[in-house]
């Protein structure tokens, strides 16, 4: 096994199991019903992954003139939401973390209904191989969210009813090691795959950063334009921009056959973890002198 595969399946998926447990002993039950009370901040977090990011991404496809495997591979990781990733960020950044873990399964969930659809339109009409068929594997994603997020949060919350004194002491050594474990994903994903991302910043490192920047900045603007309470607006924010590269690059490897397909994801990878980074420190920070 390679050390970008051991990365990917074994170290990032425990990592990100570990940091969820901590999350669910944040959060009681009652963050959740809230949420279902008020569902209006899960509709524009919804509507901004499975509809706009798609578009924003064929656009920028478009505008930029890219060749047909750069443009389905953009369309790829477009189509993509969410992923555990984006509720390690959210929970550093002190957003609404029940909100952001209901926006990353529904979405998960819906997509693979999605993107078979959006990707047969890109491969039809940027003149790829159209006799393509994409299939997604609805029982191993389901199970990836329940064994990744959804088991291990509940075992937090669990944790939060029956020892809640002790997930309370817990809450900010977590917070640190959730900061750390982000840095240390980071170095492992550049020092395994430098060579493939040093070609894809080089060929898309602008309209991946662009796409990163925009989806970030809908989100933002979504978020107050619906005046979002402040932790509902990070987690937003963070849904729209962070996207499940995994996912993308199995989809381009595995499902499509095509290695070049997963090079978008290479170069937003990088975006990613940069302005993911920063708003772990901008809000995380300034979070402590705003009350909600």
């Amino acid at each position: 096994m390679s050390a970008a595969q051991l990365i990917s399946t074994i170290f990032l998926p425990v990592s990100l199991a570990v940091i969820m447990l901590g999350m669910g002993m944040t959060l009681i039950p009652s963050d959740f019903t809230r949420i279902a009370k008020n569902p209006k901040a899960v509709l524009i977090g919804l509507t901004n992954q499975l509809i706009f990011l798609p578009i924003i991404g064929f656009t920028l496809a478009v505008v930029f003139g890219l060749n047909p495997t750069m443009a389905v591979g953009l369309l790829i990781l477009a189509t993509c939401p969410g992923g555990p990733t984006s509720n390690l960020i959210t929970q550093v950044c002190k957003g609404n973390i029940a909100l952001s873990v209901t926006l990353t399964a529904i979405a998960s969930i819906v997509s693979v209904l999605t993107i078979p659809f959006i990707l047969s339109y890109a491969l039809a009409y940027f003149g790829s191989d159209t006799n393509i068929t994409i299939q997604l594997p609805i029982v191993d994603t389901i199970l990836q969210i329940m064994v990744i997020t959804v088991i291990p949060i509940s075992i937090g919350m669990l944790i939060r009813k029956y020892k809640t004194s002790f997930a309370k002491r817990m809450e900010k050594p977590m917070r640190i090691a959730s900061t750390v474990i982000f840095i240390l994903v980071f170095i492992a994903v550049i020092a395994a795959n430098i060579d493939v991302i040093a070609s894809a910043m080089k060929e898309v490192g602008l309209v991946t950063l662009v796409l990163n920047i925009a989806t970030m900045s809908l989100g933002f603007l979504t978020a107050k334009l619906f005046k979002l309470d402040f932790k509902s607006s990070i987690s937003v924010t963070v849904e729209s921009g962070i996207q499940n590269g995994t996912l993308a690059f199995v989809i381009a490897t595995s499902i499509l056959n095509n290695a070049e397909m997963g090079i978008p994801t290479g170069a937003y990878s990088i975006w990613m973890f940069v302005t993911g980074g920063f708003l772990m420190w901008y809000f995380g920070k300034r979070k402590e002198t705003v009350s909600n």
